[in-house]
């Protein structure tokens, strides 16, 4: 666990040594408020909630996330320290595991610096803060599973920005899935495999307040197997 978290560290300190993780952080903020209180209408509407401000997550991780993301091994490969990691004694589980964990620590300081939100939106009526809690809860296994995908879509190549394009496709792609029965009429059996997949449709519940366990099981599948096809994948290059 001490190899996994001097990664972690190493990484944290990538991120906060170059503009990516004060980007993605001041981003982060400025759109969630911007959209949650003008573009939303929050002081138009007379409800001290946040389902608002929640419902705007799917979509601005599926575009800002894989900032992050991006750089986890299409960095390494491009600059030429790929091989050399590969060669240290660390585990493909413990590099895969601590990258994992220093995307996830950025996301949760960007969600701890939304605190204030709730606290406002608490001035203005009786905020129910255990429907809060579920809520945040909601956001970290939408970002983890977001950010294992993306760190899956980044050992595939050593080109960043072609990693985070990619990764923000498929992420608007999983998010968006939830729209095509709405959109188009689909067979009961084929309807109930789209919405599985769909990422929105799992979050749902979350941002209503309702922690459903068959949610909770799809996003920890969701994390888990992208970091096991990832660390898989880094076997594969270390004996190639």
């Amino acid at each position: 666990m001490n190899r996994t978290l001097t990664i972690a560290r190493k990484e944290i300190q990538g991120y906060f040594n170059s503009p990516v993780g004060w980007l993605f952080v001041l981003v982060f903020l400025v759109a969630c408020s911007a959209l949650f209180f003008f573009m939303q209408s929050f002081f138009a509407s007379d409800r001290a909630e946040l389902r608002g401000f929640f419902s705007l997550m799917p979509l601005l991780l599926s575009v800002i996330l894989p900032a992050l993301t991006m750089r986890l091994w299409a960095e390494e490969k491009k600059q030429g320290t790929y091989e050399f990691l590969l060669t240290m004694p660390y585990t493909e589980p413990e590099l895969v595991l601590g990258k994992y964990l220093a995307t996830m620590a950025v996301v949760g300081l960007a969600l701890v610096l939304t605190f204030p939100v709730p606290l406002m939106v608490s001035l203005f009526g009786a905020l129910d803060f255990g429907q809060v809690v579920t809520e945040y809860l909601g956001v970290l296994l939408l970002a983890s599973a977001s950010a294992a995908i993306g760190q899956l879509i980044s050992s595939f190549t050593r080109h960043q920005i072609s990693a985070f394009i990619v990764s923000v496709i498929i992420l608007t792609v999983l998010n968006l899935l939830a729209q095509l029965p709405i959109l188009v009429e689909l067979p009961a059996v084929l309807a109930g495999i789209v919405n599985w997949l769909s990422l929105n449709h799992h979050f749902i519940s979350f941002s209503r307040g309702v922690l459903d366990s068959r949610d909770l099981f799809y996003f920890i599948i969701l994390t888990l197997a992208p970091l096991y096809v990832t660390a898989r994948t880094i076997v594969f290059g270390r004996w190639r």
